[in-house]
């Protein structure tokens, strides 16, 4: 009856991989002879690879993310709190005026701001390429 309940809470908690455990372990427990012990084991060692493998996906994730102060999420603070300054202020409040980009500065924050709407599309079309 434990069991049962336990099971229950952990497919809403953890889905899958606890139900996984919980196969281990039981599997662990009703063996009987030798072979179903080295199967049981193996098991185990399976399951605590696969979480293993997800703690190291998770650490690659995080890796891939980056600091904040990086160049080109500076750059991108910078035309962020320009633009922002124009609607806010300027805009919508009327508080000042701001003279509007010209030349290499205009063609700047332009490609920033592209390049934050489109790097993310442009990174799954490689990674499908690359397939």
């Amino acid at each position: 009856m434990w069991f049962m309940l336990a099971k229950w809470l952990a497919s809403f908690v953890t889905g899958p991989v606890f139900d996984d455990l919980l196969k281990g372990y039981q599997a662990k427990l009703a063996a009987g002879n030798t072979s179903e012990t080295i199967a049981a084991g193996l098991a185990a060692k399976e399951l605590a690879l696969q979480q293993r493998e997800l703690e190291l996906q998770t650490q690659l994730r995080i890796a891939e993310v980056g600091h904040p102060w990086e160049p080109d999420k500076l750059m991108g603070y910078f035309v962020a709190i320009y633009l922002g300054k124009l609607l806010i202020f300027d805009k919508v409040l009327g508080l000042g005026t701001t003279d509007g980009l010209a030349g290499f500065a205009s063609t700047t924050s332009n490609l920033i701001v592209a390049s934050y709407f489109a790097k993310r599309g442009f990174e799954n079309v490689a990674r499908i390429i690359r397939r």
